[in-house]
């Protein structure tokens, strides 16, 4: 297929990655275990990746749901008899295939269920970790068919004592809550709070102008908790998550002590010349449709029209003073344009970055373990 037409986005004439494209763009990932594929087996990825011939949502969602199923199984039958790290490993797995089979976004009926299974999953394993997942709900005032309160994961650390300082995460439109368990942050004796950002998982709003009231519903939350540190909280947003991560910054610049904004848009990446661009960039397959399910929108078209009114910079946030701001990213994005970041360093308040030599969210061996060092020194 074509790119798309620059004068009329004819989705007719848009670009598509061929599946077998995408599996060899996937291998390299399979095989360290990146995101998305933190507990997957190759061999497993590559029988689903081989036997697909479209991306039809529900025949991909099955695909992947088969082979997740044999993995429940066997953690079942590790539970019975007693075995926990097999229960757990095998849950894991599980977990993993169920995410895929939603991935990258929830719209469609299979893909749904596969969302909810991936979610019974991961709770399974959670009874065997060191520490384990609490499930939450914050309430929250939604307007007219909004929901009314927010899924989160909270964990406290065994280590130091109440009220413990608190790192708040977010995905993009593809990475949920479920896959937002910080490990290391526990280890440094902060709590976590993993949360669904706008119009992603089980959040209950869509993406819009003023959707970080998200946000602000969670803070006042953190702040009725003995347990937590209302006045030594983070935030940290990833890819699409790093857009309300900067306005979090500015919005609710007293709530909150740091925020990390790793790969995210700003304003030049909501201007149809980028747009123009993105569907040949890294990002796997199916971007516009999942941005536009994450902002309630039904078409690339939708987004074409909607995204501009998104740009912080024409909603005057980016001259306003922030909380203490980093910005993290690749140079060679190709799905939000490193440009984005040197226009927020040419406005409001000083801000930390850490740009390097690759793609999108600038993964590097070192990378993950800076940005945690920033973060911890801002609560310690």
């Amino acid at each position: 297929m074509t790119a798309h037409s620059e004068e009329t986005g004819d989705k007719s004439k848009r670009y598509v990655r061929p599946i077998n494209e995408l599996w060899e763009m996937w291998k390299p990932r399979v095989k360290m275990r990146i995101y998305p594929f933190t507990y997957a087996l190759f061999d497993d990825v590559e029988r689903v990746m081989t036997s697909l011939n479209s991306y039809d949502r529900d025949t991909w969602a099955a695909a992947f749901s088969s082979v997740a199923k044999p993995y429940e199984a066997k953690a079942s039958q590790a539970e019975k008899a007693g075995e926990t790290q097999g229960a757990k490993d095998n849950y894991l797995r599980a977990y993993q295939y169920y995410m895929l089979a939603r991935y990258p976004t929830i719209n469609s009926d299979g893909k749904r269920q596969a969302y909810r299974k991936s979610q019974e999953m991961l709770f399974k394993a959670s009874r065997y970790f060191d520490i384990p997942i609490q499930r939450l709900e914050i309430p929250f005032k939604g307007k007219g068919s909004e929901g009314n309160s927010i899924i989160a994961y909270l964990r406290l650390p065994k280590n130091g004592t109440a009220p413990f300082p608190l790192l708040v995460t977010w995905g993009g439109i593809d990475g949920y809550k479920e896959e937002q368990l910080n490990n290391p942050a526990l280890e440094r004796g902060l709590a976590t709070l993993a949360i669904d950002g706008p119009g992603v998982g089980d959040s209950p709003i869509k993406g819009s102008e003023n959707a970080e009231r998200l946000f602000g519903a969670v803070f006042d939350w953190v702040a009725t908790q003995k347990t937590l540190n209302s006045h030594r909280v983070g935030v940290w947003g990833y890819s699409t998550g790093g857009y309300w991560a900067v306005k979090v910054a500015h919005v609710y610049k007293d709530k909150i002590v740091c925020a990390v904004s790793q790969g995210g848009p700003v304003h030049y990446a909501f201007q149809l010349d980028w747009i123009h661009k993105q569907e040949r960039g890294e990002y796997p397959f199916e971007f516009f449709e999942t941005i536009a399910y994450a902002f309630g929108l039904s078409s690339y078209e939708e987004w074409v029209e909607y995204a501009p009114k998104l740009s912080l910079l024409k909603q005057g946030i980016l001259d306003k003073p922030s909380a203490p701001l980093l910005l993290v990213n690749g140079i060679h994005d190709s799905v939000f344009p490193i440009t984005d970041y040197y226009l927020l360093l040419e406005h409001g308040s000083p801000k930390c970055a850490r740009f390097y030599e690759a793609g999108h969210m600038g993964f590097t061996r070192d990378t993950f373990e800076t940005i945690m060092d920033w973060i911890f020194e801002k609560l310690s």
